[in-house]
């Protein structure tokens, strides 16, 4: 873990206080931006930037298992499981079929697609070796990607005041069903309220336990750009790898220590504000890895791109909270 990222929950903590309706995660990630695009533009510090973004955020998860009952974990019922499910297909293809209209290759769309629908970075670098897509590819897409996500987690809380006047079902749907990254999750259900933070978790990791079913179905898809979409049968280095990520085993195992009450009330209060500090830093680094210089570089048009899917996004789950959650 790098030095630097460790003073942000330094810096934003005081500053929430000071501005409350904003919250601390959400100065993190400003912070990171503005600090990663001037003073620590570094190109040394992408390895601590790196393990902050990826395995602080992973052990955070971990954590907030031990603050949560398995009755609210399964609360969600067969409704939330279609829900996510039709959200995550959608979302899949109204993706890749605005990539294709708007003439971006296959493997990109496909990325794209990933990104979107299940958790950001991490989808994309599980689906890249699959679709055997090239550094470029990869970064852009990660890129247009973790900014769409930024700036849909500062709009979402006003989408849900506006359709659900923050109704903690729905707003923690479309949270948790939306954003790409689960800290991006995070940093806008705390934007509503803390109270709101758990239950949008919830959902955004029922689309990470998903990922092993995307990695499938794009092993068996075509990435290049001759023949149908379908085409591809997966063998030798194209077989897909994959399983359920160690944090979700982990996220569910603490939860069953605490249901069952082996994990007492102080150190699940322990856990819940480690998991907080966590949160934090991991959300800095975020920040810190959306770079002004590749966005310029890739011209309006993949943003147009990113910004087109969130719109599709944030749609798509307006319509499956009112058939699947009755709101």
């Amino acid at each position: 873990m790098s030095v630097h990222t460790v003073l942000f929950p330094y810096l934003s903590a005081p500053a929430a206080r000071f501005f409350p309706t904003v919250g601390a995660a959400v100065f993190a990630i400003g912070l990171g931006i503005l600090c990663g695009n001037t003073f620590l533009n570094h190109a040394y510090l992408n390895a601590g930037t790196s393990f902050s973004e990826r395995n602080l955020l992973e052990y955070s998860i971990v954590l907030t298992g031990a603050t949560l009952m398995l009755k609210d974990i399964f609360s969600l019922g067969l409704g939330g499981l279609l829900f996510i499910a039709f959200q995550m297909t959608g979302t899949i293809a109204a993706a890749y079929l605005i990539g294709r209209r708007m003439k971006f290759s296959r493997k990109f769309s496909l990325l794209m697609s990933a990104g979107n629908a299940v958790c950001g970075s991490s989808a994309i670098a599980t689906v890249s070796p699959v679709l055997k897509a090239d550094a470029k590819e990869k970064g852009i897409s990660v890129t247009i990607v973790n900014l769409t996500g930024t700036i849909l987690m500062v709009l979402l809380p006003l989408v849900t005041q506006i359709l659900y006047h923050h109704e903690m079902l729905p707003t923690t749907a479309m949270t948790g069903g939306v954003l790409q990254s689960i800290g991006q999750v995070i940093a806008s259900a705390d934007l509503i309220g803390q109270e709101y933070i758990a239950g949008a978790t919830i959902f955004k990791i029922l689309r990470i336990v998903f990922i092993v079913f995307v990695a499938l179905a794009f092993s068996r898809m075509n990435a290049t750009e001759e023949g149908k979409l379908f085409d591809r049968t997966p063998s030798g280095n194209n077989a897909v790898r994959t399983g359920i990520p160690w944090f979700i085993i982990g996220f569910f195992l603490m939860a069953v220590l605490y249901t069952i009450g082996l994990i007492p009330e102080s150190l699940s209060d322990l856990a819940h504000t480690i998991s907080g500090q966590f949160e934090i830093i991991a959300l800095a680094a975020i920040g810190m890895r959306v770079k002004f210089r590749d966005l310029a570089a890739e011209g309006p048009k993949a943003l147009c791109y990113g910004l087109a899917v969130g719109t599709v996004q944030i749609l798509l789950a307006a319509i499956l909270i009112r058939v699947f959650l009755h709101y």
